[in-house]
């Protein structure tokens, strides 16, 4: 299963914040690396795979563009989601990997040609309309795209473990890349995801924190 670190970039910087509360969300300042400066912080940890989330772009606030190329450019893989609203949005370009967000997609998903759809999830719902994660999964399995992400936005960065979500009916659901973020504390946690096919784990706070080894995420591999 792929380890991918999770990067969330506000304001130029890398930031941290828990539930998916953005307006809570501070620089990263406490962590492993020592800047918080989205390059600086790349080049120090030296992850195989990268997810960044260009928060201000998402609500519409600005872009992180440049550095995200930047940091692109260290990597194997580095997913990307930069609030896309549309489908000439979904464009990836060398390690790139477009996200296409369900809180910004927009109803039309089968439009779609390729990338990540990430079912973002709040309170056991999808964002923005509150649709069962499991129906969109199944039209995503009947659309274009590359993989899925379950991106369990409540959880982020609270360390709260699996939550009681149907991992293994969304693992049914979905027959290519399903790829899972937000809240995963611990090894047990990767290996539960493990355990039910998922194919990803998209960590930050634990691998700051000192549960989820740094050369793991080197490696890009947890098993």
């Amino acid at each position: 299963m792929d380890l991918i670190l999770a990067l969330d970039l506000m304001g130029g910087l890398v930031v941290h914040g828990s539930r998916g509360l953005r307006s809570t969300y501070r620089p990263l300042t406490w962590g492993i690396a020592s800047s918080a400066d989205p390059v600086a912080y790349v080049r120090e940890l030296q992850p195989r795979d990268l997810y960044i989330a260009d928060l201000d772009r998402i609500v519409g606030a600005g872009s992180h563009d440049q550095a995200i190329l930047d940091c692109s450019q260290m990597v194997d893989r580095c997913f990307v989601d930069r609030g896309i609203r549309s489908p000439g949005e979904a464009v990836g370009a060398g390690s790139i990997v477009p996200v296409i967000g369900t809180e910004t997609a927009g109803d039309d998903l089968m439009a779609y040609e390729g990338g990540f759809l990430s079912v973002d999830i709040m309170d056991g719902r999808a964002i923005p309309q509150g649709d069962d994660p499991l129906h969109l999964l199944g039209v995503a399995d009947e659309g274009h795209f590359d993989g899925c992400i379950i991106l369990n936005l409540g959880s982020v960065g609270t360390e709260s473990g699996i939550p009681s979500l149907p991992l293994e009916e969304m693992r049914a659901v979905f027959s290519r890349t399903l790829l899972f973020g937000g809240g995963v504390a611990s090894l047990d946690d990767l290996g539960l995801l493990a355990d039910f096919g998922f194919d990803g784990a998209i960590v930050a706070t634990a691998v700051h924190r000192g549960a989820i080894p740094l050369e793991l995420i080197r490696r890009g591999r947890f098993c």
